[in-house]
């Protein structure tokens, strides 16, 4: 799945005209949805996710002015989420809430109430509680690749810790094709354990 490039394009010319609320009240109408949907997979908590969520807005509403454009912004979304479900756990939060009655606050809440019912049926998945056993890190790139279909450059990207040169992003890239191969081998395994895939002859 790429990134949405009207959305892009939209975001983008209301910040070069310094439309910074409207532009973060796009953003999240195009790519609210999805970035919810990843916290809830994580977090396996729809308050959880509610909660967590509304961080990710608020930090994507407080860093789009500076943002330099280096990546797509659905990438840096994905960034931004991950170290928020990060904190989350660590209970470390964002400490400048979003006011309810913006636009950006609006936003927030519809996306929220829009995309509760589908994840109630999403989490029925066979492998979600194969997945909800793997460490944090391994569930992050199962969504981000396979999910999301994050290209391996820009996956690489939202996982890095610090920011990545085009040298490093293709070796990180390159590092997490491998660990990607080797934990599609694990799960397939334990959905043999579980009865989930057939067994080999």
């Amino acid at each position: 799945m790429p990134a949405n490039e009207s959305v892009e394009r939209e975001v983008r010319a209301l910040c070069e005209t310094g439309a910074h609320d409207r532009a973060a009240a796009t953003f999240l109408r195009g790519y609210g949805p999805e970035l919810y949907s990843f916290l809830a997979a994580l977090h396996h908590s729809e308050a959880d996710a509610s909660d967590v969520f509304a961080d990710v807005s608020a930090r994507l509403w407080r860093g789009l002015p500076q943002f330099a454009w280096r990546s797509s912004l659905r990438t840096w979304a994905y960034k931004i989420a991950r170290n928020a479900s990060h904190d989350f756990r660590n209970r470390r939060r964002d400490d400048v809430p979003l006011d309810e009655a913006s636009e950006v606050g609006r936003v927030v809440q519809d996306v929220r109430t829009a995309t509760q019912p589908y994840l109630r049926t999403d989490f029925k998945d066979k492998f979600a509680a194969l997945r909800a056993s793997l460490p944090v890190e391994d569930q992050e790139l199962l969504i981000l690749r396979i999910d999301r279909e994050l290209d391996w450059k820009d996956l690489a990207q939202a996982l890095a810790d610090e920011p990545l040169d085009d040298a490093g992003l293709v070796r990180e890239a390159a590092r997490l094709r491998k660990r990607f191969q080797a934990l599609k081998a694990k799960l397939l395994e334990l959905g043999r354990r579980e009865g989930l895939v057939g067994t080999r002859d």
